[in-house]
């Protein structure tokens, strides 16, 4: 039986009410989403401070440490320990990891929403990721997804100011988790699929923010050959989904998208539509 970390399951109120007053000078209450910040400690050590919304703290530090590929099997992790009361996360290794004051010295920071930050020698390793060719997605797939994102009961349409990200197979959603930067939901997803052994090459990943090359690395990293956003994409972003072949959607909304990269992955629903001109 394989090792797994032991985690701490911390929770805390996504959500707090406020009173506000209208344009009419009424008073009313409204809700405001968490936001905190969570110092990583890996052995001891301080790592970074990521702001949170505080929905899935333990996967979100598995997310981050393995996107920043410090660690590399799960089976390293022997535990993870969030106290909201000292707003930290206490990663402890089963046995260190190697050359860590080297691997994080240089930071590059990124686009994402509460600033990001990835270690500069993440950006050496893109060119070795290899993503499924097989997978297909089916225009009637897309606008299912589209769909159920839309009805997805959430943080933002309570109190707005926060990302989601949403992992699906096909059509069928296996996973949603909002939080106060799109790049922490991503790493929360992230963390729970290393922590459950399940892999990306027959999934399609959701976010609701704009894609940079931090997200599409990301999603590529995962193992992901689908992401799509209802927002818009960036230079960089797309000519880093071009570099790892990721099939790219941006401006999903309704029965609106607009297809960037890897359209070999695509199954228009009208066969002409495919055979329309680059």
């Amino acid at each position: 039986m394989s090792l797994r970390p032991e985690l701490t399951h911390a929770s805390v109120p996504l959500i707090e009410e406020v009173e506000v007053v209208d344009e009419q000078g009424r008073a009313r209450p409204a809700w405001l989403p968490g936001e905190r910040p969570l110092t990583v400690y890996l052995d001891k050590r301080e790592l970074v401070t990521l702001m949170t919304l505080g929905g899935a703290p333990e996967h979100l530090v598995l997310g981050y440490l393995r996107n920043q590929r410090l660690v590399n099997d799960i089976e390293d992790i022997a535990a993870i320990q969030v106290d909201w009361e000292t707003e930290s996360a206490a990663v402890t290794t089963r046995s260190g990891v190697d050359r860590i004051e080297e691997r994080t010295a240089r930071r590059v920071v990124t686009t994402g929403c509460g600033q990001g930050t990835v270690f500069g020698s993440l950006l050496d390793e893109v060119d070795s990721i290899r993503l499924s060719g097989d997978a297909v997605l089916t225009q009637e797939t897309l606008y299912a997804i589209i769909d159920t994102i839309r009805l997805q009961q959430s943080v933002y349409k309570q109190a707005g100011s926060v990302h989601g990200c949403a992992l699906f197979r096909g059509s069928e959603l296996l996973m949603f988790v909002e939080d106060v930067g799109r790049h922490n939901a991503v790493d929360a997803i992230a963390g729970r699929m290393w922590l459950e052994g399940m892999t990306g090459e027959d999934k399609v990943f959701y976010t609701t923010g704009r894609l940079t090359s931090e997200m599409v690395i990301k999603g590529a990293q995962m193992g992901i050959p689908f992401l799509l956003s209802r927002s818009g994409v960036t230079q960089m972003g797309y000519q880093m989904a071009q570099r790892v072949n990721l099939t790219l959607f941006a401006r999903c909304t309704g029965k609106h998208f607009l297809l960037y990269t890897g359209r070999e992955r695509f199954r228009h629903s009208q066969p002409e539509a495919a055979a329309a001109p680059a």
